[in-house]
């Protein structure tokens, strides 16, 4: 399993993967899953995979050769694509050329063609854009309502995404989000792991040099870890403890609503007492 994560914000994007795969309790390997495509000056693009790690491969090193054509006939790839939408539509095909290649055979040997991806980047003349590629080679875009992309196990980090994330989100504190939402995954599922790939890019830059791979002996990350658990249990220890009436606290566990009490079954016996 994986666990990778991309934010779209107005001062610019962020992209996190961990690297760990495995294909049972004693077979874990460390496969990169985040690659970066960039021009300087002219285009910076990033992708992320998750799911079955032969097709992820398998589209990664087609995406480098895979052609579209435009309305005048002429071959568009993710390096002369004029949007991020037609580099997105270059990345689908080569999700599609792959399943036509290698779906019958996965599917004869009981595999399922199991890839999801999330693409994202800026090409010179247009704004930043996001989107999340799905196995039949179909995507979606981030939006100022859903600014955020997860693929893999993402239920453990989702809930500080939500809480934090806006596009109004400066840069910085974006990246500290999503290392925190790693934390929180490495910490609850055992099959998302260390190191881990982090990329910032800032709006309008067409390049970055804030890409990075933090590993257990990283200071910063050594930080979030025990600083983010730190704080969890002392919020934790800040709420009061239930009461059962008002006698103690102005927030009793136990309301005048007869919705408070839950449905009771009693036994025979009692039930001829009464």
């Amino acid at each position: 399993m994986t666990y990778c994560c991309a934010v779209k914000l107005n001062a610019g994007l962020v992209f996190l993967s961990d690297s760990r795969t495995n294909a049972g309790l004693d077979q874990i390997s460390t496969f990169r899953k985040m690659i970066v495509y960039e021009k300087p000056g002219d285009r910076f693009m990033c992708l992320l995979s998750a799911g079955n790690l032969s097709i992820s491969q398998s589209v990664r090193e087609i995406l480098q050769v895979e052609k579209l054509k435009n309305d005048d006939g002429e071959p568009i790839t993710i390096w002369n694509a004029p949007s991020m939408f037609d580099a997105a539509r270059v990345l689908g095909s080569a999700v599609r050329h792959v399943h036509q290649r290698d779906g019958d055979a996965l599917r004869a040997a009981g595999v399922d063609f199991n890839v999801s991806m999330i693409f994202g980047g800026q090409i010179k003349g247009e704004g930043m854009r996001l989107f999340q590629v799905y196995s039949a080679g179909n995507f979606i875009e981030a939006t100022p309502e859903t600014p955020f992309f997860q693929i893999g196990e993402s239920k453990y980090g989702k809930p500080v995404l939500d809480r934090v994330i806006t596009p109004l989100t400066p840069l910085d504190e974006a990246a500290k989000c999503v290392l925190v939402s790693m934390d929180s995954t490495l910490k609850s599922n055992l099959s998302v792991g260390l190191p881990l790939d982090l990329a910032v890019y800032e709006a309008d830059t067409l390049q970055s040099d804030k890409i990075t791979c933090i590993d257990e002996h990283n200071p910063y990350f050594k930080m979030v870890h025990s600083t983010w658990g730190q704080k969890l249990r002392e919020v934790f220890d800040s709420i009061e403890h239930p009461t059962w009436d008002g006698s103690h606290t102005e927030v009793p566990l136990l309301t005048g609503s007869g919705r408070s009490l839950p449905l009771k079954k009693i036994s025979n016996e009692q039930e001829r007492l009464i």
